[in-house]
């Protein structure tokens, strides 16, 4: 367990939400390999800081492989969407990019506007989901507050911790992923490097992202800020962030249950995405080839693998087609639209696995798990 706060230091943390011990969530084993009797020994636990309220990844004795993954077109679309939606603060001339180990960058979509890439002090510093991935938070945000110039802009984008609550994400727990940003949490950490927000924009990428605009010194919070704070509130308490527990539970229950009523009516059901949340959903739920035959990835670097804790294995988009299987479990539901289009023979197959909305009547989340339409 981390001594204290990755963010204010405080030893005042509560577990809000505890998967146990699953596979490490960015290592893909061959799939000819057998299950390693430890393959999934790695405690994953989110706590929250009473003091500061930045939700975050309590410890991680995993080592950080190579990414593999392949970045999907829903995330090109939102950063160009994003740079189009803060061109009023795109002044000065020099740009700096603290990347994310999952990879993209916004980098060409601003040289494309006559920036200059510079290593040094930038009037324009990125950084989309990059600033998550370092275990200490007040090291991170120093580095980037220093590479911003004095009068210039950080940019930071971050998966919205209300945005997790409200629709149960609690899969975006990860190894990895060492904070889990409320807007109220980023501006004690952007205060804490001499930074205050100066505005923000959401957009719906992850079913909640928010992209906030940094400048030295003091600013009083906008209008923008202040309608996300207020939205944010209740969803980022300790009690409403603790509900992720129930929410857990409930859909790997609902998910297990589903794909074993598959099983039992003779469905063939393959898997569509080997992504890194995924692995926690898979060992959970005690998943095997009986009740998901394979998982297509468009990564080749996964291909040829398999899902860590069981023995499915990885395959390529056309060995999908080519099975021609009765579902497809999607197990990012944001890449919808895409494989949509991509792979049209799969229309009416597509099975989400997307956590539900908590539907506001009596706590209890729906089923999670729906076909789409």
């Amino acid at each position: 367990m981390t001594n204290g706060c990755r963010l204010c230091g405080s030893t005042w943390l509560r577990t809000v939400l505890d998967l146990g011990k699953v596979p490490a969530a960015d290592w893909f084993p061959a799939a000819d390999t057998p299950i390693a009797p430890d393959e999934a020994a790695h405690e994953l636990r989110m706590v929250r800081c009473g003091a500061c309220g930045l939700a975050q990844l309590a410890d991680d004795d995993t080592v950080t492989q190579e990414p593999r993954g392949v970045e999907p077109q829903a995330l090109r679309e939102q950063a160009a969407a994003a740079v189009r939606q803060v061109s009023g603060l795109l002044t000065g001339g020099t740009v700096r990019e603290f990347g994310s180990p999952h990879g993209g960058t916004w980098l060409p979509l601003l040289t494309g506007r006559g920036y200059v890439e510079t290593r040094g002090a930038a009037d324009l510093v990125l950084d989309s989901f990059g600033i998550m991935h370092r275990p200490d938070q007040g090291a991170a945000i120093l580095e980037r507050a220093a590479a911003t110039a004095p009068d210039g802009v950080l940019l930071l984008q971050f998966h919205s911790l209300a945005a997790i609550v409200a629709l149960n994400q609690w899969n975006a727990l990860r190894h990895g992923h060492f904070a889990y940003y409320s807007l109220a949490a980023l501006r004690e950490l952007l205060a804490d490097a001499g930074m205050s927000a100066a505005t923000a924009w959401t957009f719906p990428l992850y079913g909640g992202t928010t992209l906030v605009a940094a400048r030295h010194g003091t600013h009083p919070p906008d209008a923008a800020i202040s309608a996300i704070l207020a939205v944010e509130e209740p969803m980022t308490s300790a009690p409403a962030v603790a509900r992720l527990q129930f929410g857990a539970d409930r859909h790997i229950r609902a998910l297990r249950e589903r794909l074993t009523l598959a099983a039992e009516r003779g469905q063939r059901v393959y898997a569509y995405g080997a992504a890194s949340r995924a692995v926690a959903v898979f060992s959970r739920a005690g998943l095997h080839r009986g009740l998901i035959a394979a998982v297509a990835d468009a990564s080749p670097a996964k291909q040829g693998r398999r899902m860590p804790g069981t023995d499915i294995p990885i395959v390529a988009p056309a060995e999908l087609l080519a099975a021609a299987p009765d579902l497809v479990l999607l197990t990012l539901p944001d890449l919808l639209a895409e494989v949509r289009e991509r792979y049209p023979e799969l229309d009416g197959r597509w099975l989400l696995d997307e956590p539900a909305v908590l539907d506001g009547s009596d706590g209890t989340p729906p089923d999670p798990v729906r076909v789409e339409e």
